[in-house]
């Protein structure tokens, strides 16, 4: 927070938008929010009306929408204000690149590797909220944080807890990673059960609130499996050092596993505030009105090894990190036709998977993630066969 004559911090959400920059304003203005902070910019898609409303609440110097058929929409909410409205993808990138020094990257999906990329390339700190960037292409994505001098810490609440529970200068003794998972509304279905199920069903997170894709990602567990991806390379672990374990409570974010038996877990309510808060006040921690852990009203904490004959999507990550190269890149594109489709009503929630699968192995023979013109070509390729599938699950239907 500003003390004396320190300048407010300088700070970018990319994705303001959605659950994660929603509360990541939240936590702004708990922080202080004018007094303290300064918003270079912030991104959204088509809720045009409310990232007008908080470009205007948080006073942001340029207001960015992804869809480039909403400018005109964006300019008029934001007409006599001051503030610079743009749109398109070159706009997100411009976003990403005006100088500040913190950047909450928060855009779903692939459409947020550009802007993250530039981001990271001019050194700001990263505030990771979006898998694809290390799942997509993530050796190139943390030599972009390393050689920008910019600092990546993770909003995740998984990861947000490996990341605290990480003891300084002790990554040799690292023996495991256990990343916990809810189980999603579906942890005790039957696949008989789950291959019925709907969007409005699948959506329905038994402990969290976040936005559609997320929500259905965690029913399915495609967001666990990226996760694990996503760990391999946060934190520079082999493949088989990384675990997930079913805790229906969501008490315990995560845990690190030690060389001398050890295990460090990081508790807290279900909150994405306290690790947006952790991430934005990194290393020093602030205080935020979020609802605290009442250990006796808990009693009890549940664990259970996943089934990945129901949620095959933590079989394709492990396959994903054990082949390497764009298979991550593969998955990811893969999946998110295949979620489109779900939530469009064209396949069901179990085809998903069986989507995924199939392109992967199609493209094994893909070479390795050398640039982003490699990536973004295996993620065009992928989407297209994905799509091609979709179609044919369709005519056999």
């Amino acid at each position: 927070m500003k003390t004396g004559n320190t300048a407010p911090r300088r700070l970018t959400i990319l994705g303001s938008t959605g659950s994660i920059g929603q509360n990541t304003l939240d936590v702004i203005a708990q922080l202080g929010g004018r007094d303290a902070f300064e918003i270079a910019a912030i991104t959204g898609h088509d809720n045009i009306d409310l990232l007008a409303d908080q470009a205007k609440a948080c006073g942001a110097g340029m207001a960015v929408t992804s869809n480039e058929g909403r400018y005109q929409a964006l300019k008029d909410a934001l007409s006599g204000s001051g503030i610079v409205a743009a749109a398109g993808r070159n706009a997100l990138i411009e976003a990403a690149t005006i100088p500040s020094d913190w950047v909450m990257a928060a855009i779903v999906g692939t459409a947020g590797l550009a802007p993250t990329l530039a981001a990271a390339s001019r050194g700001a700190d990263i505030a990771l909220a979006n898998k694809e960037c290390l799942v997509s292409a993530g050796d190139l994505f943390v030599r972009a944080v390393s050689e920008g001098g910019g600092r990546l810490i993770p909003v995740d609440s998984e990861h947000s807890a490996i990341f605290q529970a990480l003891e300084d200068d002790q990554q040799h003794a690292v023996e495991r990673i256990i990343l916990t998972a809810s189980g999603g509304p579906f942890r005790t279905w039957p696949r008989e059960q789950m291959a019925n199920v709907t969007a409005a069903t699948a959506r329905a997170h038994p402990n969290w609130s976040m936005g559609l894709k997320i929500s259905i990602g965690s029913a399915s567990m495609f967001n666990k499996a990226l996760e694990m991806i996503e760990a391999k390379h946060l934190f520079n672990v082999r493949p088989d050092q990384i675990e997930v374990i079913i805790h229906p409570q969501s008490i315990i974010h995560s845990m690190v596993g030690y060389s001398d038996g050890c295990v460090l877990a990081q508790l807290g309510c279900p909150d994405m505030r306290s690790a947006i808060g952790y991430a934005l006040n990194y290393p020093s921690r602030a205080k935020l009105s979020v609802e605290r852990l009442d250990f006796a009203k808990l009693a009890r904490l549940d664990f259970e090894a996943p089934d990945e004959v129901r949620f095959p999507a933590l079989r394709l990550a492990r396959t994903a990190m054990e082949r390497g190269g764009l298979q991550g890149a593969i998955m990811n594109a893969a999946e998110e036709i295949a979620f489109h489709a779900f939530v469009d009503g064209r396949i069901g929630f179990l085809e998903m998977a069986d989507i995924a699968e199939a392109v992967m192995d199609q493209m094994i023979a893909t070479g390795a993630a050398e640039n982003m013109d490699a990536v973004f070509a295996a993620d065009e390729e992928a989407r297209s066969r994905a799509a091609a599938l979709v179609l044919q699950k369709e005519k056999a239907a």
